[in-house]
This record gives structure tokens, sequence and C-alpha cells, in this order.
């Protein structure tokens, strides 16, 4: 009898049945549901951004996150993860284990007492390509706390440029990781908690020096996000730039930081793919296997589908 059921099995564990409704099992929209799950289950909350940025395939934090819930979902029976959109923001994260942001600026985020009251008993937090920029101060503090270093205007910098990431340290997160070279929007220069005490590189290089001085303004002027002496500096003198970073915090609790992922296209990319997915699973308490986490590949069909669930994704689920 069991046999009949098996090939049912294995395809609930496909790259398709990854990146289909999975409403049989664990709805990624059903955020009442994830709240009633057993208290073994680690509650992973992701609050993504919709706002447009660039044409079709950039900023696609809802596609990025309805993949990396559903491969979580299929990896983890003890986890469960569901999504939220910026502009439905959760009024409620008593229940969360983790919150992985991905939107334009993090500021909102920093400064919501749902947020840090969840942190504060130990949640984990994970930050995405433009969610890591908050102002410097308040938000600034706060994200210094929940994952030891942020994107601080007039100190960081966001070029375009195409770094490898060869050798990469030994952690869970890069578990299975393979070299990574892609072209992004990849932020440097981040400023980072003292003495960087809790904090492990986890993807760091020498920039090239014209990642600042090429997008400086008309007579060598520094910018918020374009270059300044300090970032100079360090970028002369081969210091090199932490893009990603995991992040353990005194009181507990763990935090990541990852600057890339503009381009949503650089998911086919399995490095890029597998470390973003550890990541997850890792600020979130779960074990990461040897291997790594197992991710379904992403080539270009499966990618736009993604984006158009994205699209659609707000108004026919509620999130």
């Amino acid at each position: 009898m069991l046999s009949r059921f098996l090939p049912l099995v294995a395809l609930a564990f496909t790259p398709l049945a990854l990146l289909a409704d999975d409403k049989p099992t664990r709805d990624i929209y059903d955020h009442q549901a994830q709240k009633n799950a057993s208290k073994d289950v680690k509650k992973i909350v992701f609050i993504v951004g919709t706002e447009p940025h660039g044409g079709r395939g950039n900023h696609e934090f809802v596609a990025a996150a309805i993949f990396m819930a559903r491969t979580i979902n299929a990896n983890y029976p003890n986890a469960y993860a569901t999504i939220y959109t910026r502009a439905k923001f959760p009024k409620d994260l008593s229940f969360a284990d983790s919150i992985i942001i991905g939107m334009d600026h993090g500021g909102r985020v920093a400064e919501n007492a749902e947020v840090a009251k969840a942190i504060e008993r130990g949640a984990g937090f994970m930050a995405i390509h433009y969610g890591v920029e908050v102002n410097k101060g308040k938000q600034g503090d706060a994200f210094l706390k929940w994952m030891g270093g942020y994107f601080e205007p007039f100190w960081s910098v966001n070029p375009w440029w195409t770094p490898k990431f060869a050798d990469l340290p030994k952690h869970e997160t890069t578990r299975g990781v393979k070299p990574i070279e892609v072209n992004d929007e990849w932020y440097y220069h981040m400023r980072f908690v003292d003495g960087m005490k809790g904090v492990t590189p986890i993807l760091a290089t020498v920039p090239p020096l014209k990642t600042v001085t090429d997008r400086w303004k008309e007579g060598n002027k520094p910018g918020s996000h374009n270059g300044n002496a300090d970032v100079y500096d360090a970028v002369k003198s081969g210091k090199p730039q932490v893009v990603a970073w995991a992040y353990e915090r005194p009181g507990g609790g763990r935090g990541f930081g990852f600057t890339g992922m503009h381009r949503h296209e650089n998911w086919t990319d399995d490095g890029f793919r597998t470390l973003l997915i550890n990541a997850a699973a890792w600020v979130s308490g779960l074990a990461v296997p040897e291997n790594g986490v197992s991710t379904p590949k992403l080539d270009k069909d499966a990618r736009e589908k993604l984006i158009d669930e994205a699209k659609l994704a707000p108004k026919k689920h509620g999130i």
C-alpha cells in the first residue's frame, strides 16, 4: 500500500512543487495557520516591499520571499515560513522565531516596536539588499544590535560590480556554497559593531577602486551613497570589504546581512542561492546540513513564473 503513495511524496519535493501553490501543506500566505502551529515549529516571517524599482527583474523581493519560504518549508518539517508585505505590516510578531526583510530601506522595520520585542526575546533577524540600509542614529543603533551592521548613508557605498568570492570561511551558512561571481549592486563599507565583535564576514573581498572614484560627483565630491574619503582610503589600502555577514548577539539570537540581490536573475547562481537559503535557516535557529540546504534550480522560466506569482500575490492572498 505504501508504494502507491511514494511517487506523491517524491513529487512534493521537486522544484515544480516548491514553485506551485502549496496549500495542501504549509501555505506561505496563511498567517493564521502559522500562528496556530505547534510551539515546536520555527515560525519564520518574511516582510517584503512591493515598490517598483526599475524594470521587471529588479528588487523582486516578493518573488524572492516566495522561493525562500517554500524552500525552507520543503526542507524543514519543523519550520513554517510565511510572507507579509510592508503595506500590510504584521501587527503581532509575538510568535515569530525569525524575521527576514527585503525592501526599499529598512527604516520602518528598525523603528517597529513589534520587531524590537521579538528580537529582544531572541528572534533571528536578516536583512537583504536595500533592507540593510537605515539612517544613522536610532535606526542604525537598532540594526547594530539586531544584526551587527548596516548600510549607513555617507559612509557605505552601493556600486554595481562583479566580485569573485571563492575562499569562503567555514561557517554553517557556507555549507555547500559554491564560489559566487555575479554582477549585482553589492553594497560595502558597512557600519559594524565595535571591533566586529560577534560578526563573521561571510562574503568579503577588495573592490576595484573605481567602484568609489567612478561614482563621485563633479569635483570628486562624495555623496550619500557614491563614495567618501573613508571608503576611498579603505579600498586603496587593500582592506577587504564585507558584503555578507553572520552575527551572534551577546545576549543570544542571530543576525545576518546580505547586500546583494538587486537582480532577480542572480538566483540562478548555485552559490548565491544556497547561501541565502542557508542564511535564512541559520538565522532562524535551524540546523544547516553539511552540504547546505537543498534548493531547486531556477532557470529563466522558473524565475519569470515567480515574478508573475509575486505580482498577483498581494491582492490574491491579501498579504
